[in-house]
């Protein structure tokens, strides 16, 4: 793409019904995103399934060598894709944000490509061989969420593609442009209906995940719609990884420094303004170090810059969507009106254009309180005080959500073994939310199932099949 204009123009439908993107920073048009229909979705299937043969006997390396192109072409339309995301999404251009995430979409291309997976001798004891191989699934349906749209996308499409499969996406209705314009940067390298998105509504995302066609079924969203999918696959018995809602905790342990770990705390519960699953949402810190922390992690959130996100000085940005800002507030009011503490924010103007809510820390909260026992995916963080490990734990475990978590100390050991005990997919040490494409990533509990992510990942988008002889 030669520019911003360009690639937005390649996206717009030149006939049919559309409806206009805002951007939540300012109320303003970004685009025409296609309202496709259940007919469109059906002609998609019908393209990826022709398509699919012959990517799956094209071979591992002809099929990496595509996905490394492909990155390439993101690198190439990098800022342009960034400059969407940030007025459809509303995170900033900077810090981690728009064009971190553009460039995790070309990182987690060529991770796909590189990973080796070979076929897996079982036994070999001279008088049986068996071999396991993983053989493509045929099309795969990906829906993805608002809050990291092009990332997420890239997670579910480069594995299934890496496979030899095909793929269908449907988007949010909320960030149909960002996916539109990362896949026709990424089908410049790939053969024609291999890949492609439907921008529909609810109608389209039910028929994609009930569709005899689709082998398999990837989605990343909320525990509510997860379970309708899981109901949905029954009847035709689809494969389905699942990357559900979280409440992940954070455990401050005695030892801490709370100077050294208020940044990482802050990143840990605030990026992409506290929008995203794996985000630290629930904070539980000794009682000997919980003013510090407070006092800390304070004057690390003042600093913090929240705006429009094509302002270069901005590092936090607006709530994607009305909802989601209506959540956040009902949640806080309720965490003031119980008594607790609020050390910042907490406070929206007005009458302003767009949706930002600023970033507020709770402290002096009961656990049970909604903010900490339900996930309020935004900038709003309850800080929780305990008094023993045990009693820090059980509250983490006592939710039937488990994505993340972590633990945060100067004793390595010591954080381990608490690690041990917290049921999360992923518990983190020192760091909250650090995703690797090497790293098998999942959840525990009503936070989904299935691995995303390295050889795991490769795998949960491949039919096992052993030759035995």
């Amino acid at each position: 793409m030669e520019s911003y204009d360009a690639l937005l123009a390649s996206i717009t439908p030149a006939t049919g019904e559309t409806r206009t993107i805002l951007d939540p920073a300012t109320g303003t048009a970004v685009g025409e995103a296609p309202v496709h229909t259940v007919e469109d979705l059906q002609a998609a299937i019908d393209a990826a399934r022709a398509a699919q043969p012959a990517w799956a006997a094209a071979g591992h390396d002809a099929r990496s060598a595509a996905l490394l192109k492909a990155a390439d072409a993101v690198e190439r339309s990098a800022e342009e894709l960034a400059r969407l995301l940030s007025r459809e999404q509303g995170k900033p251009l900077n810090g981690p944000n728009a064009r971190f995430e553009v460039g995790a979409c070309a990182a987690w291309l060529r991770a796909a490509a590189a990973t080796p997976l070979e076929a897996e001798t079982v036994v070999d004891d001279g008088d049986t061989r068996a071999e396991l191989h993983y053989r493509p699934i045929g099309v795969v349906g990906a829906i993805g969420p608002w809050n990291w749209p092009m990332m997420i996308t890239v997670w579910q499409i480069a594995p299934a593609l890496r496979m030899g499969n095909a793929v269908v996406v449907k988007p949010s209705e909320y960030t149909p442009l960002s996916v539109l314009a990362l896949a026709a940067v990424i089908n410049e390298e790939l053969p024609e209906g291999l890949l492609t998105v439907v921008s529909g509504g609810r109608d389209v995302g039910e028929a994609l995940a009930t569709h005899p066609a689709i082998g398999k079924v990837m989605f990343t969203g909320s525990t509510t719609t997860g379970k309708a999918i899981i109901r949905s696959s029954a009847d035709t018995v689809k494969r389905l990884t699942l990357e559900l809602g979280g409440n992940d905790a954070g455990i401050v342990l005695p030892d801490a420094d709370p100077a050294a770990i208020a940044e990482g705390l802050f990143w840990g519960a605030f990026i992409n303004t506290g929008q995203t699953c794996a985000a630290l949402k629930r904070l539980y810190v000794h009682d000997s170090l919980y003013d510090a922390v407070c006092t800390e992690l304070t004057a690390v959130a003042k600093a913090m810059p929240m705006g429009n996100g094509l302002d270069e000085n901005n590092v936090l940005g607006p709530l994607q969507n009305r909802q989601q800002y209506n959540i956040v507030a009902r949640l806080v009011d309720a965490a003031r009106d119980s008594g607790a503490r609020i050390l910042l924010g907490g406070n929206p103007e007005t009458g302003q254009a767009g949706n930002f809510y600023p970033t507020t820390l709770v402290a002096d909260i009961d656990n049970n309180n909604p903010l900490v026992a339900e996930e309020q995916f935004g900038p709003a963080l309850p800080i929780i005080r305990y008094t023993t490990i045990d009693q820090a734990i059980a509250m983490a475990n006592a939710l039937d959500v488990g994505l993340g978590a972590s633990v945060w100390s100067t004793d390595l050991d010591a954080a381990r073994d608490v690690a041990a005990r917290l049921q999360a997919g992923t518990v983190w040490i020192n760091k909250h939310g650090a995703v690797d494409p090497r790293i098998p990533f999942g959840g525990a509990k009503q936070s989904g199932y299935g691995l995303e992510f390295g050889v795991e990942g490769l795998k949960a988008l491949g039919v096992p099949q052993v030759i035995n002889g």
